[in-house]
């Protein structure tokens, strides 16, 4: 596969959990997005590529762009880059 070809960008991840409009197990999660993207799914940033759901998860969460609360995973909108 090429490099980008077939990637999904992470704000589509993004996108997806503000527009579920509730909080997700880290579990939950994952499989919200296995079920959106598909199983194989790569996804890249701006800053990083060629990662599955699970190096995602990991990647926005050291970024900063998740709250976490007892109901799990929501996003910080002050978090998300607006490009």
């Amino acid at each position: 596969m090429l490099a980008g070809m077939d990637s999904i960008h992470g704000h589509d991840v993004i996108e997806m959990i503000q527009a579920a409009g509730h909080p997700f197990t880290r579990e939950a999660l994952l499989t919200e997005i296995g079920g959106r993207f598909g199983a194989d799914a790569r996804f890249h940033t701006c800053s990083a590529e060629n990662m599955t759901a699970n190096d995602l998860v990991e990647f926005l969460a050291a970024k900063g762009k998740f709250f976490v609360s007892e109901e799990g995973l929501t996003i910080d909108p002050a978090k998300v880059c607006q490009h």
